[in-house]
């Protein structure tokens, strides 16, 4: 089989450097360029320093889109669409958009959750890959709006890395204030909120409720994990029976006993659930690393899917347990 030709645009930051980590050591990939317009020229190990030794790409201002099987957009939010503004996608050009510009599945777009709607992903050429929070707080509650279980009020609290903020520091993202430190942002009106309510209503278009979402951000550099509960008049062993016959065939996705531990998926494509009963409330806890489930591991898994590959190829990665 021949290998699966790869360009990548917005290259400097840092789900492009995850994506590269995963796609040079990816038995079936070649990638053709890698695109930054600030640092052409460069070396990307210069950038990406974790790829010294691995790699002699150098990033390029140019890029030729007809030379390439599959297209990752790793731009900022909003970029996306621009970048469609000022170029033409080849008919046969895959396309899997790691910003949130198409997570409404707009414009032909495919939502990229293979837990949610792997069968459609796998024949889909355009794909709107989900956002981090989004995919940590969608995995603790598909079950139940699967199975139109929702019935009350869902109250989210997850924190997240530092690099969850993107490469470029602000004032409340460098090293200085972040250390040491926690603090609430977004509260309640979280942009993944938009892409969480549609997925369970999808799912239970009878599900009104409010989600309240509370984010955080941790002192720590990659990982989310988010504490979600409701009411649910499922018993203990019942609601542990239905999380697990749901992610029986996921290959990433896994219900586990005892607690669950952000270091445990850390450095991984991995999520990790656990599921409790308390009175009435269901309390499902759910990890996962922001940079790879949550992002750059995700699209690879996508990617995978889209070309029949092994759901796993290249996604093997050891947790950093201690």
């Amino acid at each position: 089989m021949s290998k699966i030709k790869v360009g990548i645009i917005g290259g400097a930051g840092y789900t492009a450097g995850e994506l590269l980590r995963l796609l040079i050591n990816h038995p079936a990939v070649d990638i053709r360029f890698v695109h930054s317009s600030s640092n052409a020229g460069n070396r990307v190990c210069s950038v990406h320093e974790g790829l010294w030794g691995d790699t002699e790409l150098t990033f390029s201002e140019t890029f030729d889109l007809e030379a390439i099987d599959v297209l990752f957009l790793c731009s900022a939010h909003g970029q996306s669409r621009l970048f469609w503004e000022e170029n033409t996608r080849p008919a046969s050009l895959k396309v899997i958009d790691l910003a949130q510009d198409y997570r409404d599945e707009s414009e032909g777009y495919c939502y990229g959750l293979p837990e949610l709607q792997r069968e459609k992903i796998a024949g889909a050429s355009l794909i709107a890959n989900p956002g981090c929070f989004a995919t940590a707080i969608q995995l603790a509650l598909l079950p139940l709006a699967a199975a139109k279980k929702l019935c009350g009020e869902i109250h989210v609290t997850a924190i997240t890395g530092s690099t969850g903020a993107g490469v470029k520091p602000t004032s409340k993202t460098h090293f200085s204030w972040r250390n040491n430190n926690i603090s609430v942002y977004k509260a309640f009106t979280h942009q993944h909120l938009a892409e969480i309510s549609r997925t369970l209503r999808g799912l239970q278009p009878t599900f009104g409720e409010a989600i309240n979402f509370v984010p955080m951000r941790g002192d720590f550099s990659r990982g989310i994990l988010a504490s979600v509960y409701t009411e649910c008049d499922l018993s203990a062993d019942e609601a542990r029976k239905l999380y697990a016959d749901y992610y029986a065939d996921a290959r990433f996705t896994h219900v586990i006993e005892g607690e669950v531990d952000m270091k445990q998926v850390v450095n991984t494509n991995k999520a990790l659930l656990s599921v409790e009963k308390y009175g009435t409330k269901l309390h499902i806890v759910s990890a996962v690393d922001n940079l790879l489930k949550g992002a750059s591991g995700q699209a690879v898994q996508n990617m995978n899917l889209i070309f029949g590959l092994d759901e796993a190829e290249g996604l093997r990665l050891k947790p950093s347990a201690f």
